[in-house]
């Protein structure tokens, strides 16, 4: 779990690098995101549990959105029949930067005990198939979303507008039944 918060922290100063923040903002900012741990560990087990195939991502996208949304951004949703866009307004001018996740999940049976894994089955090319997210799309949401969350606390000292981009269908699209998969 260090790795993935470090990841959440590299993220998150590779932002500010560009907005050169000094120490003492940068100290802040380290804490917040270890308070935010717990958060992060629950976003990423919550997506874990319930993921979604390319262009089914309804349950996905209204979490983000309505997340977001309690953070104050300008939240577009859906975009792309499931995905989400959400602006953040730095109060300082700067330049716009873009930061993406991806959503979808594969169809892939989850094959391990862990309590927050995947059980999720849907029809695919015809077959019961298992869902999952293998390969992190649900690490990278909560990345994000933490990303979204700890600027939006500092938007003070932000200069410019982030986007926050969340995509569905990454992994391609639907199905000739009607199901999506990569």
């Amino acid at each position: 779990m260090k790795k993935f918060c470090v990841t959440a922290c590299l993220s998150l100063f590779a932002i500010l690098a560009i907005a050169q923040i000094d120490a003492k903002l940068k100290l802040k900012l380290d804490q917040q995101v270890k308070e935010l741990e717990p958060k992060i560990v629950e976003w990423r087990r919550y997506f874990h549990e319930h993921p979604e195939l390319s262009n089914r991502e309804e349950k996905t996208g209204e979490r983000i959105a309505n997340q977001l949304k309690a953070l104050g951004l300008d939240v577009q949703y859906p975009v792309a029949k499931t995905g989400v866009v959400a602006i953040l307004k730095g109060s300082k001018p700067g330049p716009v930067i873009a930061l993406r996740a991806d959503i979808d999940a594969l169809p892939v049976t989850e094959r391990n005990s862990l309590p927050f894994a995947s059980k999720v089955k849907v029809p695919f090319n015809g077959q019961e198939t298992g869902v999952m997210h293998a390969c992190g799309h649900d690490a990278h949401m909560a990345i994000l979303l933490a990303t979204a969350e700890i600027l939006s606390k500092n938007k003070s000292e932000l200069k410019g507008t982030v986007k926050f981009i969340f995509q569905p269908a990454e992994e391609g699209a639907p199905v000739s039944d009607g199901v999506s998969g990569g």
